[in-house]
């Protein structure tokens, strides 16, 4: 048993069973015993890997965006570059490293990360230094024009489930035995016996917050998750450990817990918010279509046989059509004023 399980327990002993939202909120940011308030879940030694990690051509073709953005918005300066959920800081680094070939952007840009994590705060800090301000949330993070990324965030933050049985809907949650039921107040006739629907208010809130902040000042926001195009039923909630599938009650606080992103949900939250949002699309497409074949090619060139065939992989793993490619999905939202960035509505 984990301590984090043994505490858990002790609240459903003393409350009953806890909604899904609450029971990931706790395994993965307990203030101590935390999925990642207490490691670097990354690489090869953790339990998974992002895209940042698997190459350097992900992070400098964000770059290449970052600031075909900050001249659609007129180059503002200054400006808050920030990243939600930054991890080791691999992007966040890769991004202001093919951004200095661009006079200007990296004197005007003002790193933010929202990093809750004290582990990965100095793991950030030991690859970007000093010059950058961490934040708890977007709360308290400075207004003013802003280019927003936010790669593999948002399945991290805590959901709701609901199943239909005997033509009732109810909500799943975590009691003394493990997953179970418990009623619901939800006005939803459709669905059959069976069904799941997954409901993310936190996302919600966080994607209409960013839409407000776009509202007010010039800037975009570029969203990258795994998840699906349109609203549809279906269970996406899942643990890892070291790079394996586990059951979600499995060893609590010692895995990552995620579930796939609602894009069309998320895009709603963000016009909410008063950003314009564009139709999402594949990460293949997006990655495609900013060079990422070319930028491998010109490394490939220059390298190794080890090192050509680890950037092919990688390469190989972003955009494969039964990789990353079609799983992943890429969404913007911008100020209502802005042109749309490129490759967002081409045909």
């Amino acid at each position: 048993m984990t301590p984090l399980e043994k505490i858990i327990g002790e609240i459903i002993a003393a409350e009953g069973p806890m909604t899904i939202d609450r029971y990931m909120g706790l395994c993965l940011g307990h203030p101590v015993h935390g999925y990642y308030m207490n490691r670097d879940p990354f690489g090869e030694k953790g339990d998974f890997m992002t895209a940042p990690e698997i190459s350097q051509v992900f992070g400098e073709l964000i770059g290449v965006w970052c600031v075909a953005a900050w001249a659609a918005m007129g180059k503002s300066t200054p400006f808050n570059l920030v990243e939600l959920g930054p991890g080791r800081g691999t992007l966040m680094a890769d991004i202001l490293k093919a951004t200095k070939v661009m006079p200007g952007f990296c004197d005007a840009a003002r790193v933010h990360l929202v990093e809750m994590s004290p582990v990965l705060r100095e793991l950030q800090k030991e690859k970007l230094g000093n010059a950058v301000a961490w934040h708890e949330s977007m709360a308290n993070m400075p207004e003013g024009p802003m280019l927003l990324v936010a790669n593999e965030f948002f399945d991290a933050v805590p959901i709701r489930q609901f199943e239909k049985r005997h033509g009732k809907w109810l909500e799943r949650c975590i009691g003394a035995e493990g997953m179970g039921f418990m009623p619901a107040a939800l006005d939803n006739t459709q669905g059959a016996d069976g069904d799941v629907i997954e409901f993310t208010p936190q996302r919600v809130e966080i994607a209409k917050e960013i839409g407000q902040r776009l509202a007010k000042q010039k800037g975009c926001a570029l969203i990258i998750d795994y998840g699906h195009l349109q609203t549809t039923p279906g269970d996406t909630l899942q643990a890892v450990r070291a790079h394996k599938y586990v059951a979600v009650t499995d060893r609590p606080g010692e895995s990552d817990i995620t579930s796939h992103v609602d894009f069309e949900a998320l895009g709603k939250a963000l016009a909410q918010g008063g950003a314009t949002v564009l139709p999402a699309i594949t990460q293949r497409a997006f990655l495609l279509a900013m060079g990422l074949e070319q930028r491998t090619a010109m490394l490939s060139s220059r390298a190794d046989a080890k090192t050509k065939e680890i950037l092919d992989r990688g390469a190989a793993r972003l955009v494969g059509e039964r990789e990353m490619g079609h799983l992943f999905k890429v969404m913007v939202g911008t100020s209502p004023d802005l042109a749309t960035p490129y490759p967002f509505g081409m045909p």
